[in-house]
């Protein structure tokens, strides 16, 4: 299965990144990328640098299995990788759907001196970082497509650098920013999945 896993892996990152890129530079003339001038050390380069990493080793398990790399025994089945097809698929799909959800203020990263608008419809009226959830969605089925130490490590350090962008960088920046109706939506849906991870009402 890594020829497919590679694929799906290769496809999700093309339109995610690039066509999405592309379709808000034609709306906005922004390609909607933040963070070139990152301070070296601060919380949000850690995190830049992690998901880079995150993603270049996502796209290695595929090919270290192709390479011949052994699965790891007790998730080598055609359960678990169907299932990851599965779950790899709706990640795709989930992530492209999110991002749309955004309109026009979707980015990646964070300009600290930029204000854009509170999205809280369509897929963020289910979670407060839908397209992060169908990227962890998207690195858990490819992982479970091909189970080797590889993919699995990518897909545990994708959900580390997503912890750390939406904790330390982008949740202080909402509240910053957006103050008490960030603090009222954040108590109201949940981080990453529907009810999980509200805030308290302050």
């Amino acid at each position: 299965m890594a020829p497919a896993a590679l694929i799906i892996y290769l496809v999700w990152a093309l339109l995610a990144f690039g066509l999405r890129s592309l379709v808000q530079w034609r709306r906005t003339g922004d390609a909607g990328f933040r963070g070139a001038g990152l301070a070296p050390g601060s919380v949000q380069w850690w995190a830049r640098i992690a998901f880079i990493a995150a993603l270049l080793i996502g796209a290695a398990g595929p090919i270290a299995d192709l390479a011949g790399l052994r699965p790891l025994g007790p998730l080598d089945g055609s359960i678990v990788r169907g299932a990851g097809l599965v779950l790899a698929l709706l990640g795709v799909a989930a992530t492209l759907a999110a991002q749309m959800s955004m309109g026009a203020s979707w980015r990646i990263g964070v300009d600290e001196n930029e204000r854009t608008a509170l999205v809280t419809t369509g897929a963020f009226a289910l979670a407060r970082n839908p397209i992060f959830t169908a990227m962890m969605l998207t690195a858990a089925g490819l992982a479970a497509m091909v189970p080797n130490v590889v993919s699995i490590s990518g897909a545990v350090l994708t959900v580390a650098a997503i912890e750390a962008q939406v904790r330390a960088v982008e949740e202080p920046y909402l509240r910053r920013v957006h103050g008490e109706d960030y603090h009222r939506y954040a108590a109201a849906v949940g981080r990453f999945l529907p009810g999980v991870g509200r805030h308290r009402p302050a």
